[in-house]
């Protein structure tokens, strides 16, 4: 299980470095501990294993200045764990709850524990890139345009591993001419 701490790090670090994302922005994590341990989604939460990603995915964002924002499950209507701060500083609503392992989430609910009384929800975010560990549907917390990142880790434990960062909208026509680095 040990491994699940350096291999959440290594693909938010590799994600946030192919995404080039600026400090300050947020990283939304979505993850299901189930699919981890190649269990189906939702079946078998499991705190302790939300809690080694977690370490691995702040050990990511720490020296970058990027908030992670974890999502919560479907029971929770995906709503996002992050730092209060944050939230009143993005001026986005906060809601009332408290994600625990069957209800939330192991990854949220460790995020929540972690955070302390910093710790909120919101409904909803615009995030600058994203992680989606055993497929939990993370793109409505994405900005508008999100791109695939293929990362060299495919996988977290038996979990599919899917990275996304976002781009502005390309707007125009044909003789619309935009910079190099957002053609990609």
């Amino acid at each position: 299980m040990e491994a699940y701490r350096d291999e959440a790090r290594q693909a938010l670090a590799e994600l946030l470095s192919l995404s080039q994302i600026e400090a300050g922005s947020v990283a939304v994590v979505g993850g299901s501990t189930s699919e981890v341990q190649g269990q189906r989604i939702g079946s078998r939460p499991a705190i302790e294993i939300g809690e080694l990603l977690i370490d691995g995915l702040l050990e990511a964002t720490g020296d970058q200045a990027i908030t992670l924002a974890v999502q919560c499950c479907e029971h929770l209507n995906r709503a996002l764990v992050l730092p209060r701060s944050v939230a009143r500083a993005r001026g986005l609503q906060e809601v009332t709850a408290r994600p625990v392992p069957g209800a939330g989430g192991a990854l949220a609910a460790a995020y929540y524990g972690r955070l302390g009384d910093e710790a909120c929800l919101v409904a909803n975010i615009a995030a600058e890139a994203g992680l989606d560990i055993g497929d939990t549907l993370i793109g409505m917390h994405l900005r508008p345009v999100a791109v695939p990142v293929r990362l060299g880790i495919t996988a977290i434990g038996k979990a599919h591993l899917v990275g996304a960062r976002t781009r502005p909208p390309l707007i125009g026509g044909a003789r619309a001419q935009y910079p190099e680095e957002h053609r990609k």
